[in-house]
């Protein structure tokens, strides 16, 4: 590798430990709990849009959603432009302009020029411009890997990329998790969102002033953006109709649609299963993200070792393999029952000099009961004084999330003239545990949904087995099984997705990049739809842990599917593309 080409995929790596700061402390991390809180702030639990009363959360979803499916339909005619001109680092330039500033403007809700019932919303409609860019960005990007090494350097090229953007999104989320954690102001979370932008931005310019725009030779005339689009879309269509002269490469796509369906899944839905199936803690989660990104960055360059002495297509199918491990250890996963009074959510405890009882509320009970979106609401009232759940006032709402937030220990409160039979009977029918002490004599018990409480669902048989058999024994919290869960998902996650861009630039040809790297995104962008949206239906239907097995039969269908791809095949044919399109424009022509 010359000393050009070494500095052109240096440049291609930084582009990864840039844009992985919106991808980790924007995406992942802060963003979400900010936007929830303004739009708690601004409307209560729910807002109407075009007429339909809508919570935060399926706002979020649908939005993102949407701003995925957009770039899923563009990608391939984008790609096929990018393959008859040479504008793959121009859009690049272009839409990280998009993504980094709309990251960069998100701070402004922070500020006193965002009128407070409107905070929420700019945050949303930043977000949707970010994804937009950096998912459109990332059609170019991917497009520009076949250009910077042969098929031997691939594999490393790829990974390594991918273990930049673990590192450098890793070391961001260390700084700004301390930084909310640590510091107090307003001032905090704009600066993360900003940083972001920045950070994002400026390793991009160091990816355009190291990677050349790949040489087309007789690039397409200059023509207006509605012919553009016409051409384009009448070579996808030509390419969908020839699908069959590029057999292998499709069904390797098709495998991948699956798999990486799976994986991205288990990506965005890990925060919601680990706090409302397993009952963890915002900080669980934090640390659950930095053991993913600080494994995932070694072990995508261990894969490409593996790949070095077996192939590609052999080390990414260990990856899956993993990766079908991991979806089925989730199902092992459960909370262990608490072996003392002080491990419930709340503790009475009878005062014997004052002849009264005493609650000690957990502080995690604030993140768990911050959802009375059902009957619980009406009891909530009764019993607020020991129970820190949100209601329906606004002012009342903010005063609840200020104590969640606040709230470093236990609550101490008295019950006063509350009755406890009747504490009791609510509890019993809720998703908290409670426990009465009284002297030596204690009396526990965990509500019909509480995470502890396993029985249920129709495979809650195996995390009962597992708790009993494994977890409890060994003494290992649901915290410790979210961390292994975490790393084991990581050591596998980088190689995953470097070696699956690595195999399919091998098998696409070289004049055709873009174009096909743009149906790649789209395969992607739209398993990364229809994913959460399948985990959502069938989380309503059934449960949650019914829910993860299907994303473990995604992952599976994929894994077996990769049995069938005949790399040497597509290669072949990729090479014979390029061949008869070298043919057709010669270079010097």
């Amino acid at each position: 590798m010359s000393g050009d080409n070494k500095r052109a995929v240096r440049g291609y790596c930084m582009y990864d430990w840039g844009k992985s700061a919106f991808e980790t402390s924007v995406t992942t991390a802060i963003l979400p709990p900010w936007f929830f809180y303004l739009f708690l702030e601004a409307n209560g639990l729910t807002t109407t849009l075009a007429g339909i009363e809508m919570s935060a959360t399926a706002i979020w979803s649908y939005s993102v959603g949407i701003a995925t499916l957009i770039v899923a339909m563009l990608s391939p005619s984008f790609g096929v432009i990018a393959d008859r001109r040479m504008i793959k680092m121009w859009w690049l330039r272009i839409l990280t302009y998009l993504g980094a500033g709309a990251t960069f403007l998100l701070a402004l809700a922070g500020t006193g020029l965002i009128p407070i019932s409107m905070k929420w919303a700019w945050l949303m409609i930043m977000f949707v411009l970010a994804n937009i860019g950096l998912n459109g960005a990332g059609v170019f990007y991917n497009a520009l890997l076949p250009h910077l090494g042969n098929e031997t350097e691939m594999d490393d090229i790829s990974n390594r990329a991918f273990a930049y953007g673990y590192f450098g999104g890793g070391i961001l989320l260390l700084v700004h998790l301390a930084m909310v954690m640590l510091l107090t102001g307003d001032w905090v979370l704009p600066f993360v969102m900003a940083s972001s932008g920045i950070w994002w931005f400026g390793f991009a310019l160091l990816t355009f002033k190291w990677v050349p725009e790949p040489h087309i030779e007789d690039e397409m005339e200059i023509t207006s953006f509605i012919q553009s689009s016409k051409f384009a879309l009448k070579e996808v269509i030509s390419t969908l109709k020839k699908r069959k002269d590029f057999r292998t490469l499709f069904f390797f796509m098709l495998a991948y649609f699956f798999y990486i369906d799976g994986i991205n899944s288990v990506t965005a839905l890990a925060g919601v299963f680990g706090p409302a199936v397993l009952g963890l803690t915002t900080t669980d989660l934090i640390l659950a993200i930095l053991a993913i990104q600080f494994v995932a960055a070694p072990s995508a360059i261990g894969f490409t070792k593996i790949a070095e002495k077996y192939s590609t297509k052999s080390a990414l199918q260990i990856s899956l393999v993993v990766a079908t491990l991991v979806g089925v250890l989730a199902l092992t996963f459960a909370p262990l029952t608490p072996d003392s009074h002080e491990g419930y959510d709340i503790q009475y405890t009878w005062d014997a000099e004052n002849e009264t009882y005493h609650a000690i509320v957990l502080s995690s009970l604030g993140e768990l009961a911050q959802d009375p979106d059902n009957e619980e609401q009406e009891w909530a009232m009764e019993f607020r004084e020991v129970l820190p759940v949100q209601v329906n006032e606004k002012v009342d709402q903010a005063e609840v999330l200020e104590w969640a937030k606040d709230s470093d220990g236990p609550l101490l409160v008295d019950i006063g003239n509350v009755s406890l039979d009747a504490v009791k009977a609510k509890i019993a029918d809720s998703r908290f545990s409670m426990s009465i002490k009284i002297g030596e004599d204690v009396e526990s018990f965990a509500g019909i949904d509480h995470p502890t409480n396993l029985g249920d669902g129709p495979l809650d048989f195996i995390a009962e087995g597992a708790r009993e058999n494994v977890w409890q024994p060994l003494g290992i919290s649901v915290t410790m099984q979210f961390m292994m869960l975490g790393v084991m998902f990581g050591s596998i996650m980088g190689g995953c997705q470097g070696l699956s861009r690595s195999l399919f630039g091998q098998m696409i040809p070289e004049t055709r990049s873009a174009e096909f790297f743009g149906f790649f995104g789209f395969f992607g962008k739209v398993a990364a739809f229809i994913g959460p949206i399948m985990y959502g239906t069938l989380a309503i239907a059934f449960d949650d842990r019914v829910a993860i097995m299907s994303i473990f039969l995604l992952i599976l269908t994929g894994t077996i599917m990769m049995r069938w791809v005949d790399v040497e095949d597509g290669i072949a044919v990729a090479k014979e593309e390029d061949a008869r399109n070298r043919e057709i424009n010669p270079p010097g022509e």
